[in-house]
């Protein structure tokens, strides 16, 4: 009578070599797996907001941030100008709360210094009316760290009399979290300075 020893090992080295392939297989799946949610995860952490022709931030629309960070930069630095600039009696409070959003301590020390020095007293109690025409900015790349120059020209009407004087305007960019809608291009202005101010006209109407 013959012993089944041979088709016993048969049995187990066939049983061995299915148990390999799927460990094999099941090692493979899992490698795969975890290759596409990290590629899938860091595309949409570096794609998660699109911006508008006018420099407006469209959340949730896929794109490169670093490809728009120049058209970012320049809308978030008219913003705050215009925030900081465009102002009279009747909004200059809910303009420069917004405009210290977009801004550092530098900028808080520089709103700190007009008011104490009056600027915003002048506003109210000669009815004065603080209009911007016109933002250029500038911005330049060093090493990773970004700044800027931006030219400002606004008038002020002081009812008979307009004046229109040209503003430069200096300082740093960083990137913080976006906050909608307080900070909506996720960028900080610091080491902010108000380098020149000068009268272009003075006119009679």
């Amino acid at each position: 009578m013959k012993r089944p020893y041979k088709d016993i090992y048969a049995v187990l080295k066939i049983n061995r070599v299915i148990v390999l392939a799927t460990v094999v297989f099941a090692t493979a799946s899992s490698l795969f797996s975890i290759w596409m949610v990290y590629n899938i995860n860091s595309k949409a952490m570096n794609s998660s907001f699109a911006i508008n022709t006018d420099g407006t931030v469209i959340p949730l629309k896929l794109v490169a941030q670093k490809e728009n960070f120049g058209v970012e930069a320049l809308a978030h630095l008219e913003l705050f100008h215009n925030y900081f600039y465009n102002i009279d009696a009747s909004n200059y409070e809910k303009n420069l709360e917004k405009a210290l959003w977009l801004g550092n301590s530098s900028v808080d020390n520089l709103y700190r210094q007009k008011k104490s020095d009056g600027v915003y007293n002048r506003l109210l109690q000669y009815s004065l009316v603080q209009k911007v025409l016109h933002i250029d900015s500038q911005i330049e790349e060093k090493n990773g760290a970004y700044s800027f120059r931006t030219i400002t020209v606004f008038e002020i009407n002081r009812g008979t009399i307009v004046d229109t004087y040209e503003l430069v305007t200096t300082g740093n960019l960083i990137t913080v979290n976006r906050n909608f809608p307080n900070n909506p291009h996720g960028l900080l202005i610091t080491a902010y300075y108000e380098n020149s101010l000068k009268k272009i006209t003075n006119e009679t109407p």
